[in-house]
């Protein structure tokens, strides 16, 4: 009997969320898949140095916990990547470095030859991504695998929460130079569309983005920022968020105010974790499926 990739992953996965793709398409078995299907995994929000025992008593276990994770599962990843918030925000320069530092070193474990990093506000608003990019390099960029195009955006170094008309001019080339069909993924760190503004979960020039965007035909976005599940579709765009590594945030606009959802020790771990996603050849259809990363 033939398991396709996804089915493999989800009984052998002890936790952790992968993004498999065939030309950010397609799904086939491991006794017939082909050169150009891959998945990747995203993590996003770890907030390393974040302290608070009523929200997360773990909160520096977690992470070591989400790359043991990811080093087991039973298929190895083509790359990972972590859209934002790697470090919790802090006024001090000498503390924010050493955050990065201890970061940088934690996630050196994972058992993946290629990882991509990607700022968060806490990370990079403070003093314009300058101690994030010593140690994680440019923070927006783009790169190619087995047929799809990466881009990763920044709307988080501007303190404003905006692309800016620079990194909008460099996005307007770069699709320029992609064919209409080319299969596209975006990365961002806030959403580029209003969510809930009043919460920073917005991009305030995200619109312009997003009109540069529309014209391609095969174009999924995912971000974090807003430490849960959430999907949005803008035209024919679909948007995908992802859980945090640290603490859960309530629903949009659910309460006078973002405050993070006291942790449960009934249930520890209830909110944290990432996705697998699955895409099918020929197609922008994604099926979605939320992992824990450890016990609910």
């Amino acid at each position: 009997m033939k398991i396709d990739r996804r089915r493999f992953l989800q009984l052998g996965a002890l936790g952790g969320g992968a993004v498999l793709a065939s030309g950010l398409a397609g799904c086939a078995s491991l006794a017939d898949s082909d050169d150009d299907d891959f998945y990747f995994v995203q993590l996003s929000d770890s907030h390393w140095g974040f302290q608070g025992p009523k929200v997360n008593p773990d909160a520096r276990g977690t992470l070591p916990k989400a790359v043991a994770a990811v080093n087991a599962l039973p298929v190895r990843p083509d790359f990972i990547v972590f859209t934002g918030d790697l470090t919790h925000t802090t006024d001090n320069p000498v503390e924010r470095r050493r955050r990065l530092a201890e970061f940088r070193d934690i996630v050196a474990g994972l058992d993946v030859k290629t990882v991509h990093f990607m700022a968060g506000e806490h990370d990079a608003a403070l003093d314009h991504g300058k101690a994030w990019m010593e140690f994680f390099g440019p923070t927006h960029y783009t790169f190619d695998h087995k047929g799809v195009h990466f881009i990763a955006l920044d709307n988080v170094s501007d303190p404003a929460a905006r692309l800016g008309d620079e990194q909008l001019a460099w996005l307007a080339a770069d699709l320029a130079a992609q064919p209409q069909e080319a299969r596209i993924v975006v990365f961002a760190h806030r959403p580029l569309f209003d969510l809930a503004p009043q919460w920073d979960w917005a991009t305030r020039d995200g619109a312009k983005a997003m009109e540069l965007l529309l014209p391609c035909t095969n174009v999924t976005v995912f971000y974090g920022h807003i430490h849960q599940e959430n999907h949005h579709m803008t035209g024919h765009i679909a948007h995908h968020s992802a859980r945090s590594l640290i603490f859960p945030l309530p629903a949009p606009l659910s309460q006078p105010k973002r405050e993070p959802i006291p942790w449960d020790a009934d249930h520890p771990y209830r909110g944290l974790g990432f996705r697998e996603i699955e895409a099918e050849d020929g197609g922008a259809k994604l099926a979605l499926s939320e992992m824990p990363i450890g016990r609910a």
